[in-house]
């Protein structure tokens, strides 16, 4: 009875706590970890969301760009870091849910590292190709690549990614073989599209959108089941293969044994943030529909992605060194 007795004691203690900590975060900076390059969709939705997380918490919330490895080294940063609430990571499918199927010595365990926060953001890629490919549909592209097997250039943020998985599940799907060349990124990718270096691409509609509106690149469809309201006349690739469905999206994960009670905090004063007409806007301008939730349904969503995404894997054969 004493043993029970002092872990009753402890356990209120811990929720006593945390619930102070809460009462006073955040006192110091908020280190947020987006894993990918500077000027990309993850870094522009954080720095929004975060210079309003700023103003309403009165202290600064930082971006910190930590690159490569498919966003393995920024997620395994925040994995390893105090769970004190002041190092947390923006998320995508990378990290999250490809990796755990595509890297065999991956540094961290999603479940187990990482308590989830919320989702922000969910946005559609966009399928674009080069303005002087002969393309205008899905259906020219895979009559172009029958036509010309192995000759047509497509790239990626990199290995693994979400873009490279996606052309793989087309390629299976429409029974066509392009080359694949893998990059640090998402920007320096969708650049070598516009210069015409290489052919074509599924960007992230929200990088995407201001080259589609110049010119730059065309846009031949969209990876969601329905079209983007700001792309109204570029049709779903679904029209022509309806298991094709791949959405890019955003989340907020901070390190497993951060006290639920600032996890709780952050959730609710980004659920707030993100609520505000203008934010709202401001993404949906760019192909991102807002999300929010809470951190079971960020958790549920992780466990549902990360099963499909290593199916495709499997039957992709996709390895990385």
């Amino acid at each position: 009875m004493k043993k029970a007795a002092a872990a009753a004691l402890l356990a209120t203690a811990v929720v006593m706590y945390g619930a102070a900590v809460a009462q006073t975060y955040p006192v110091k900076p908020v280190r947020v970890v987006v894993p990918y390059t500077p000027g990309g969709p993850l870094d522009d939705v954080m720095r929004v969301v975060g210079h309003r997380l700023t103003e309403m918490w009165g202290q600064s919330v930082v971006v910190d760009n930590r690159t490569g490895a498919g966003g393995s080294i920024g997620a395994d940063f925040v994995a390893k870091a105090a769970p004190d609430g002041y190092t947390l990571l923006l998320g995508n499918a990378g990290p999250m849910t490809i990796n755990p199927g595509l890297q065999k010595k991956l540094p961290y365990d999603v479940p187990r590292d990482f308590a989830p926060i919320l989702q922000l953001t969910a946005s559609p890629m966009v399928l674009v190709v080069h303005p002087s490919l002969p393309v205008k549909t899905v259906s020219d592209l895979v009559r172009l690549a029958k036509a010309r097997p192995g000759q047509l250039v497509y790239a990626s943020a990199g290995i693994g990614n979400l873009q490279h998985l996606t052309m793989e599940a087309l390629q299976t799907m429409a029974g066509i073989r392009m080359n694949h060349v893998p990059y640090k990124g998402a920007p320096p990718a969708l650049i070598d599209v516009m210069s015409g270096q290489v052919d074509l691409m599924f960007a992230n509609i929200v990088g995407a959108l201001q080259h589609i509106k110049t010119g730059k690149v065309r846009a031949i469809a969209v990876s969601s089941a329905k079209r983007a309201s700001v792309l109204p006349d570029v049709p779903s690739i679904t029209d022509a293969y309806p298991e094709l469905d791949a959405t890019g999206w955003t989340g907020l994960f901070a390190p497993a044994a951060t006290p639920r009670e600032i996890v709780a905090k952050v959730n609710a004063d980004t659920v707030s943030v993100l609520a505000r007409a203008d934010i709202r806007e401001r993404f949906a301008e760019q192909g991102a529909e807002v999300v929010a939730g809470t951190p079971d349904q960020l958790a549920a969503f992780v466990r549902r992605e990360t099963a499909l995404y290593a199916k495709v894997i499997k039957s992709s054969g996709i390895k990385i060194d």
